[in-house]
Order: C-alpha cells, then structure tokens, then sequence
C-alpha cells in the first residue's frame, strides 16, 4: 500500500479515531522525536489499541504522511488566499506581509518534521513521497507569480516563476531552521518578511522592516 494511503471505507468512528490517533502522534512525536517512538506508545497516548492503529495506519511512516498532508495543505491555503487577495495584479510587498502573517510557525511541527526530513533522507521511498507534498506548496507560488508575471516581473536572476518558488520555499526552509534554534517566531517572520521581499523585488529598494538584525540572521 503506498505511503499516506490509508485503508478501507472511513466512517464517522473511524474517522474519529483517526483523528485521535493524529493529535496523539504529534504530541508524542514532538515531545521525543520521530524514530524514538514506537507504535504502543502512540496507541498509549491515543487511549486506542494496536488494532485500532492497523485499522487506519499501515505504519508510522503512514501515519506521518497524514499529519504532514494536514499540514501542507494548511500552508498552501495559506499562501494560495494570501497571493489571491491582490487580483490579476500582485503587489509584492503587500503579499509578503500577509503571507508571513498567517504562515504556519509552529516549532513542534518543525521539530517533528525535521526529524522525518533525516529519516527520509536514508530511505528513497519516503523521501519521493515527501518531496511530492513539498512540491503543492512550490506549486502554489509559482502559478501565482506565473500569472503575475507580465505586470509584476520576477528579477532576472530568479529566471522562470518555478524558479522562483524554489527560492521562496528554501528562504522558508533556513528561516524555520533558525527558529528552531533561538524560538524567536516574531524574528522568524520578520527575517522571512525580509527574505521574500528581496528576492521577489529589486532588493536596493526594499525599505527596513521590524525584523532588520542583522546581528540575529540564519
């Protein structure tokens, strides 16, 4: 059965249960770390039995593509209703800020999905599906800045809008790795406020904005 695929028909129970077995998952995974956590303790933790894991998870690997789907799909809501707020036109510097406004800064979800990012990155397979998640968000961005592109053109050197959402997703990427370090999310979405301006704009012309310190840059 392929990764993030679940079994059988979901009905309301099921789907209760599920969701049990989620939130408990991400408790325990963010508390210990993923690959420190065996199956019972996350049934423990849920109040459910093995059976009950099997009947909605294949594996843990499984169960992790669930939480990462919610997850992703969350953040691509995100940018996708941020970006459409300007219409046919887009105005970066006013997309940027609603776009690090609302983006997801959770640090459990970060640490958890850091630690499936090393677990992955060892197995071939996992890490295919995980790309293939990563790569909605980068859709997102880039069909934005595709239909913006002849009133609002990208720096020359970003090259294509696909380009350009793979720039935004790794500024995304080193901003939340910072954040795990120092814990600071108001500096965190300050930096990628920074970050995104300068590279969707002409960054000479990019005003100060509250998370300017250079003393605290990933």
């Amino acid at each position: 059965m392929p990764v993030g695929q679940a079994p059988g028909r979901m009905t309301r129970r099921r789907a209760r249960t599920r969701a049990d077995l989620l939130e408990a998952a991400f408790a325990v995974f963010a508390a210990k770390g993923f690959g420190r956590v065996p199956i019972e303790e996350v049934c423990e933790a849920a109040g459910y039995s093995r059976g009950a894991f099997y009947s909605n998870f294949a594996s843990l690997d499984e169960l992790f593509f669930a939480l990462y789907r919610e997850r992703a799909d969350l953040i691509a809501d995100q940018v996708s209703d941020a970006l459409a707020l300007d219409g046919p036109d887009l105005d970066v510097r006013a997309a940027v800020e609603r776009v690090t406004e609302v983006l997801l800064l959770d640090r459990d979800w970060l640490l958890v999905k850091t630690d499936f990012l090393v677990h992955a990155a060892r197995r071939p397979d996992v890490a295919r599906t995980l790309l293939e998640h990563r790569a909605r968000l980068r859709r997102a961005i880039a069909d934005r800045l595709a239909r913006a592109h002849a009133r609002t053109p990208l720096p020359a050197v970003l090259g294509d809008a696909e380009a350009a959402a793979h720039a935004v997703v790794a500024a995304y990427d080193g901003v939340t790795t910072q954040l795990l370090l120092d814990r600071d999310a108001e500096h965190a979405r300050g930096w990628l406020g920074q970050l995104l301006t300068a590279l969707l704009t002409d960054a000479s012309s990019t005003p100060d904005s509250p998370g300017n310190n250079t003393d605290n840059t990933p």
